[in-house]
């Protein structure tokens, strides 16, 4: 059988090749894992730049032995997949730090061995790493005067009153977000919380930083450290946070798209590509048969 004459050729291939990209196009791809807060250092943050395997501080030593080494490799997580703003009505006190996952269950102990950040009362330059930028607005609030760090962290112990608001976008330079904020007076102990509610996305992110203030500060062991570049690539390979859009715990059968009465734009969009395929192929047989009738 004679072969295709090239216009022929190259008007066949040309549609595969579009119904091809627009398949790639569609294919679901794992999103990278979010971040964390690296200044004042979170708990997992500050765990994981001790190291997963061998851990320095007493605090980590037991997470680890309580929970294993992944909540460190994770370290940029702890999220709520579906929380659209109801971080009180998901969160129950006690369960900040660990958005009430059983995972990061470790991050709620009420300890005072939590390596911390040194703070003062007045301007403070906050530094989130990352690792997947997002639109969306941080909430930071910080516990009242008189926190009791040897008990489980209620939402009533945070001031109302944020420390620092800032409204992220979808790019981070250099894969930070740095911002300004203030801290008020405080003696002690005390616990940073952040809150990331996306707003192109119901996914929320939630962390706990331990700073101490005045002379608690100067009394305070090894100070909090947060992971290096290069201490971030190396356990990259050992994280399990692979996201498609939302990430962490799957939404409920309740939140489904099938349940909200929404379809997945996937399926119109397949169903397209499918189309664009058949009519790939299609060309290409009636190329063939038309040069086999003339030939």
């Amino acid at each position: 059988m004679p072969s295709l004459p090239s216009a022929r050729r190259a008007t066949a291939a040309g549609a595969a090749a579009l119904s091809a990209a627009a398949l790639v196009g569609l294919t679901p791809t794992a999103a990278s894992a979010h971040g964390a807060v690296f200044n004042p250092v979170s708990r997992l943050a500050a765990c994981y730049a001790e190291g997963p395997e061998t851990p320095r501080s007493q605090v980590c030593k037991d997470l680890v032995a309580d929970s294993g080494t992944q909540p460190l490799y994770d370290w940029n997580e702890v999220n709520i997949a579906h929380a659209d703003g109801q971080h009180r009505a998901l969160i129950p006190d006690g369960k900040l730090c660990s958005a009430n996952r059983e995972k990061y269950r470790a991050l709620d102990w009420a300890r005072t061995d939590w390596p911390a950040t040194a703070v003062a009362a007045g301007s403070f330059d906050f530094k989130v790493r990352a690792t997947a930028a997002h639109s969306g607005t941080m909430m930071v609030y910080i516990t009242k005067a008189g926190f009791d760090p040897t008990k489980p962290l209620k939402w009533s112990d945070l001031d109302q009153t944020p420390v620092a608001v800032y409204n992220t976008t979808r790019t981070a330079t250099d894969g930070h977000y740095d911002f300004t904020g203030t801290l008020p007076a405080r003696t002690g102990r005390h616990v940073v919380y952040k809150v990331w509610q996306r707003n192109d996305s119901p996914e929320a992110f939630y962390s706990c930083s331990d700073v101490t203030f005045g002379a608690a500060a100067a009394k305070a062991g090894a100070p909090a450290k947060a992971p290096t570049e290069a201490g971030i690539a190396a356990g990259a390979a050992l994280s399990t946070v692979s996201h498609a859009g939302h990430g962490g715990d799957e939404l409920p059968p309740a939140l489904s798209a099938e349940a909200a009465g929404t379809s997945s734009p996937l399926t119109p969009a397949l169903a397209g590509a499918g189309a664009l395929a058949a009519f790939a192929a299609g060309s290409l047989l009636l190329g063939r048969r038309r040069n086999t009738s003339a030939s």
